[in-house]
């Protein structure tokens, strides 16, 4: 479903959420692309997804106080099924080589030991989007997906495997006649168990939706060996969305202050009471195990956990507060809306309710061939002698 393992815009990416700096977003709600790949979302549940998706984003970005106005939503089948589309579909099909297809696939699309023929199409179809969508820029993480960015005048924002896709795209795209766009890249967030985040394990994520009771139970059984500063999910968190959303807080906090307006009912940074002016992270502690500490970077966290200075479990408790405050007004919108739950319902079914909808097979009746049946008449003992074969038992020679 809908998770945060990706880094939000940072303060110096203002710039590009100006309402003056001329950005418009187009988010790409990729219903073609999610069946194509491996049937990751059954045809029968796409267009519910897409509806979700959109009262998620929506929701995210306004909870951030980050402007919607410039925010095009597209679904991909509205133009994806077309005649020109379709056709420039062909025409890369005609172009690109098996061996290039699988490269740019095998990192977005489900690996499985007998791939279907939609993995090597995946690639293309997503290059064509840039296109169709009439983009400048896409964006997305380097070695797995993401869902949500800021570019410059149009972009597309879906799901991408960048690294590779975005490189197909560059060199494929000219040979169609159309104009290479460019395309920026950021580092991915490892999942809570250490290693690479998967939308098939729960535990390795957060959800958007999550609860405070989930998020506690996760960051608890999630993966942040003292000292460990390379696959630990919990701390790279903090300095992917957390400290950059401390710092976005501040900044808007001081911009407020010097226009002399009210602050009150403005999104506090992430510190406790007392902190420095500089801290954009703080973890609370009882004054017997040291009190609290303060950061002004995520380096300067980073460092300190690699010196084993900070305790894993002081962390947790910090990274759980803080996800918890983020996912709040989310939640909230989402438990007075009935539609979006209705739609929730709808596009994320649990098995249960898939079992109960699932139709029963319809028995077909195949009339029996003349003459047959149980109803068919039964011939008289001198009809049926007549009837045998000449050369058989009691038939006449």
């Amino acid at each position: 479903m809908d998770v945060i393992p990706y880094r939000l815009p940072r303060p110096a990416d203002e710039d590009l959420r100006s309402p003056s700096s001329g950005v418009e977003a187009t988010i790409l709600l990729a219903d073609v692309h999610a069946f194509l790949d491996n049937l990751k979302a059954p045809l029968n549940l796409i267009e519910f997804r897409t509806k979700y998706y959109e009262y998620l984003i929506r929701t995210v970005l306004e909870s951030l106080d980050i402007p919607t106005d410039k925010l095009t939503f597209v679904t991909g089948s509205s133009y994806q099924l077309t005649l020109d589309y379709n056709l420039d579909a062909y025409r890369l099909a005609a172009t690109v080589t098996e061996h290039d297809a699988k490269k740019a696939g095998a990192e977005v699309v489900k690996q499985v030991e007998s791939p279907l023929l939609s993995g090597l199409l995946y690639p293309g179809l997503q290059a064509l989007d840039e296109e169709y969508l009439d983009v400048d820029f896409q964006f997305g993480g380097v070695d797995q997906v993401c869902t949500l960015s800021i570019a410059s005048l149009h972009q597309l924002t879906k799901p991408v495997a960048c690294s590779a896709i975005f490189t197909f795209a560059e060199l494929y795209l000219p040979r169609l006649g159309y104009t290479k766009r460019a395309h920026l890249m950021n580092p991915m967030v490892p999942g809570l168990g250490g290693g690479k985040m998967s939308a098939s394990d729960p535990n390795s994520k957060i959800d958007l939706l999550d609860t405070p009771e989930v998020v506690k139970k996760k960051i608890k059984a999630a993966f942040c060996e003292e000292g460990n500063i390379e696959e630990n999910g919990v701390l790279s968190f903090v300095g992917a969305v957390i400290i950059p959303v401390s710092e976005l807080r501040k900044e808007r906090i001081l911009t407020a202050q010097q226009k002399q307006e009210p602050v009150e009912n403005l999104a506090k940074p992430f510190v406790v009471e007392g902190a420095p002016d500089d801290a954009v992270f703080s973890i609370g502690r009882d004054e017997k195990w040291g009190g609290p500490s303060h950061y002004s970077s995520f380096k300067a966290l980073q460092d300190e956990f690699a010196e084993k200075k900070v305790h894993p479990g002081d962390l947790k408790n910090a990274v759980t507060k803080a996800i918890s405050e983020l996912l709040k007004p989310i939640r909230a919108k989402y438990e007075v809306n009935p539609e979006w739950k209705d739609i929730e319902a709808k596009a994320y079914p649990s098995p249960k309710d898939e079992k109960a909808v699932k139709k029963k097979k319809e028995k077909v009746y195949h009339p029996p061939p003349p003459g047959k049946g149980r109803n068919a008449a039964k011939p008289s003992a001198g009809e049926a002698a007549t009837a045998l074969p000449a050369g058989e038992a009691g038939a006449p020679s």
